[in-house]
């Protein structure tokens, strides 16, 4: 809850969290407490046979939570929240369609809708669970929220975190007038049938530059988790040992607690036996060997600039000088090309020309040293939000090619 509730995904006062143990009974966040002070403590314990253990009364939301493990077994948690993106989709009536990205799809499944009912009344846990009855594991709560489950409270969690961001990220997209783009069937069929194929190696113990590189990514991993650059299901970040080698962040590893046992190191086109690398570590293995002079790689999805990827819209950093200067002109790299070997994408980003947009797969940057692709990504998503904020104010004034080439000569040669 302390999560949920420091990234404004609920308020003080609204939202509640729930686990089911073993024994059939269910913890439970209370009702009347501030969500931003919990403790341990605050956690209510009801009973299997309905009797109440803790110093305060459970959330009155405890029958539509009751009722959803009544109707489904599998789930042992449930988030129910009020984060602002996927209220805008509940009062509006408008399911949201996770084909928005491919993590967001895989993640979540498709969303149900419950129709609106009294809070915390028998008829709205009749309501919603009857939704996740049908198989549903996100559903949108008409005039009022969500309620997600999962089969462990991690993975409630992270299919709660990615609908939002995606929610988000569809909101800025229309803010500027366009209506994202959705992943086709044959789209999500070829990255479903996508496999990493990479030989294995047991590593020897590291050496004190692989430390280095472990300890200095995993910093900037969660730096990117805390500057909402990145989310707990997505992003692929990497820094480079030596020549042949590099580390990178996992599979299904949480971006928020990432620790540096949890990166995966390749050398010479194998991984470390044990782990499983991010699916995107052959297009950074690509740039890699492109490029000798390249010491990390960062494949994000930050809000803003996400919000380019979806809409196909080329992306104008010609706004001011920071971000010319950081940027370049930013490129478009076609969705198919980012599930492929990595090749083409590696002839496109250059040092020259280091950040790309990833057609709906939002956005790819590199960097001499993982601070300097830090400080891109940041500068990439600060100017997206000002572009799509300026375009509220009336038309934008981007920089003329004078301008441009006084930058050039100045800060680029």
């Amino acid at each position: 809850m302390e999560r949920i509730y420091r990234y404004s995904m609920t308020t003080t006062s609204g939202g509640n969290l729930s686990i089911r143990d073993e024994d059939g009974s269910i913890w439970i966040t209370p009702a009347r407490v501030d969500k931003g002070n919990l403790t341990r403590d605050d956690i209510v314990h009801v009973l299997a046979d309905g009797s109440v253990e803790g110093r305060h009364p459970a959330s009155s939301e405890f029958p539509f939570h009751r009722k959803i493990y009544e109707l489904r077994p599998d789930l042992k948690a449930i988030v129910h929240a009020h984060p602002m993106a996927l209220v805008a989709f509940s009062i509006s009536g408008i399911v949201p369609n996770t084909r928005i990205l491919p993590k967001t799809r895989s993640v979540c499944g498709e969303v149900g809708f419950a129709p609106y009912a009294l809070p915390g009344s028998v008829q709205l846990g009749e309501n919603i669970a009857k939704i996740f009855s049908e198989g549903f594991h996100c559903v949108l709560l008409e005039n009022h929220g969500v309620a997600i489950g999962g089969t462990s409270f991690k993975e409630a969690f992270e299919r709660f975190e990615t609908l939002e961001f995606a929610c988000r990220t569809s909101l800025k997209s229309r803010a500027m007038g366009i209506t994202p783009h959705f992943l086709s069937d044959e789209q999500l069929a070829k990255i479903e049938n996508r496999r990493l194929e990479m030989a294995t190696f047991s590593p020897l113990p590291p050496s004190s530059q692989e430390k280095a590189a472990r300890s200095n990514l995993c910093n900037f991993v969660r730096r990117g988790y805390r500057q909402r650059l990145l989310i707990s299901t997505e992003g692929s970040f990497s820094a480079r040992v030596d020549d042949s080698s590099f580390v990178i962040t996992a599979h299904d590893t949480d971006r928020a607690v990432v620790e540096s046992g949890d990166l995966v190191l390749i050398s010479e086109g194998r991984h470390e036996e044990g782990k499983k690398p991010s699916e995107a570590a052959l297009l950074h293995a690509a740039l890699y060997a492109k490029y000798p002079e390249i010491q990390s790689v960062v494949i994000a999805t930050p809000v803003n600039a996400t919000a380019f990827s979806l809409a196909h819209r080329k992306l104008d950093v010609r706004t001011i000088p920071e971000s010319y200067i950081f940027l370049r002109d930013v490129k478009t790299i076609p969705f198919s090309w980012a599930y492929n070997d990595g090749k083409e994408i590696a002839e496109a980003v250059t040092p020259d020309y280091p950040v790309a947009l990833l057609e709906d797969g939002g956005a790819l940057v590199i960097g001499r040293t993982v601070l300097d692709a830090f400080d891109r990504l940041e500068v990439l998503e600060t100017t997206s939000e000002a572009v799509i904020n300026a375009g509220f104010l009336g038309e934008i004034k981007a920089m003329d090619d004078a301008v441009i080439d006084e930058l050039i000569e100045a800060f680029l040669k």
